[in-house]
């Protein structure tokens, strides 16, 4: 049956009710158990659930449409909008964008050429990958911040001590290293960053210290 000449019911719901299950479980996967939780960041959860699902749709709507180079050049150009004049944002959560987006696409597009054992172990190799990045074993457990500092005297190399001092006096977390990347002398401040490891932090040494 046909309605404005379009078809009321189409087998391809089926195939896209399953896909789209498919893809929303592996991205809450990727978003609620690998990036959340590692970062704690709600911000971009909200952007990244919106993305895959819109990407996905979109994808698995122009695929009805034999576009190929067309339909390539069509995403990238959607693509380009997404990130054109936006605040920008770290590596990480461009990195964590980039897969959302092409874990949607994949699931999306994928033709019978693939078969559905394909598709699931793509997505599960995508997972795996994240997870054993993730993990400290792999890439150690060492954090970096960024810091706007404006007691300009101390970057110099012989207060070294009393930069890193004060700096965990103030953000209560045990520095490994710092690195004076950028100084500004007519505002006398500093951009550097700072290097720690996940849980450690002053007062839980200062606590082990007391304890001895």
């Amino acid at each position: 049956m046909e309605f404005l000449d379009i078809r009321l019911f189409d087998d391809d719901f089926y195939k896209m009710l399953f896909r789209f299950g498919l893809n929303l479980l592996v991205t809450t996967i990727i978003i609620r158990y690998l990036y959340y939780k590692k970062t704690k960041k709600r911000d971009y959860v909200f952007t990244y659930y919106m993305i895959s699902i819109i990407v996905f749709f979109l994808c698995f709507t122009l695929k009805k449409y034999e576009l190929d180079i067309g339909m390539a050049l069509g995403l990238f150009a959607i693509f380009g909008i997404i990130r054109y004049r936006t605040d920008p944002i770290d590596i990480k959560e461009m990195t964590f964008l980039f897969i959302v987006i092409g874990v949607s696409v994949i699931n999306s597009l994928a033709n019978k050429n693939m078969s559905y054992i394909e598709i699931i172990s793509t997505n599960i190799a995508i997972i795996a990958a994240i997870a054993l990045l993730e993990s400290s074993k792999v890439l150690g457990n060492q954090f970096s911040k960024k810091i706007i500092y404006e007691k300009i005297e101390n970057i110099k190399p012989e207060n070294y001590h009393l930069l890193k001092e004060d700096l965990e006096d103030r953000i209560g977390l045990k520095i490994n290293r710092i690195c004076v990347n950028d100084v500004d002398f007519l505002k006398d401040t500093a951009k550097i960053t700072i290097y720690y490891d996940r849980n450690s932090s002053t007062k839980q040494e200062a606590v082990g210290n007391r304890s001895r």
